[in-house]
């Protein structure tokens, strides 16, 4: 039986069996008896992505009335669906992120609170997650996650790679889409020189089309 803390690129937070590179929280949002979640999918503007480890710490997950630990297949996921990298554990990728940032953006060097009153606009309708209309599908960089119907897929290398459970699909060529699920501003990020970790599905699929 899984545990339901597997974010997927929508946000949604699901039971699967999928193993990621990254962890992350938005503050508490489980019940540690049961070790399910609570009706609540945030209690925090501050959505981080962190590292699986830091510093030798072993954390039993959503076993304690701390921050509930959540898992993304890799970082381009993660600020798909609406998060950003921690300034304690990620500190080098939360400073490149935030230069990238303000460059991307045009606002002066920010805090980490103006980043997350940002994206927490960016990413949320409500309690939906909030999608943004895809303009010019070639103009989005690589790392930005774009959906078609209920898929969803991670620009790279001028290819679209599926998410699935298992990890990303072979890559596509697509030529336009439906919706951006990256927040606009981490697009602006992405597109300013921030590079997010992939998941290596990509890098094998992509050695595999070009021997095909």
């Amino acid at each position: 039986m899984h545990l339901q803390n597997r974010v997927t690129p929508f946000g949604d937070i699901v039971a699967i069996s999928q193993r990621g590179m990254f962890t992350g929280n938005r503050g508490i949002i489980h019940d540690p008896s049961t070790r399910t979640l609570l009706r609540k999918r945030w209690a925090s503007k501050a959505w981080l992505v962190c590292s699986c480890s830091y510093k030798g710490q072993h954390r039993e997950v959503m076993a304690t009335r701390s921050w509930t630990e959540l898992f993304f297949l890799d970082e381009a996921v993660a600020l798909a669906a609406g998060h950003r990298p921690c300034f304690l554990c990620r500190r080098p990728a939360a400073e490149a992120y935030r230069a990238c940032w303000a460059i991307g953006t045009g606002e002066a060097f920010p805090s980490a609170r103006r980043i997350d009153e940002v994206l927490h606009a960016e990413r949320l309708d409500r309690r939906a997650k909030r999608l943004h209309r895809v303009t010019m599908l070639s103009d989005l960089p690589d790392g930005a996650v774009i959906a078609q119907g209920e898929e969803a897929f991670t620009l790279h290398g001028g290819c679209a790679y599926r998410w699935t459970n298992e990890g990303y699909a072979r890559p596509q060529t697509l030529k336009s889409a439906e919706w951006l699920l990256t927040p606009p501003s981490t697009v602006k990020a992405l597109r300013a020189g921030y590079v997010p970790l992939f998941h290596p599905t990509i890098a094998t699929n992509s050695d595999e089309q070009g021997h095909a």
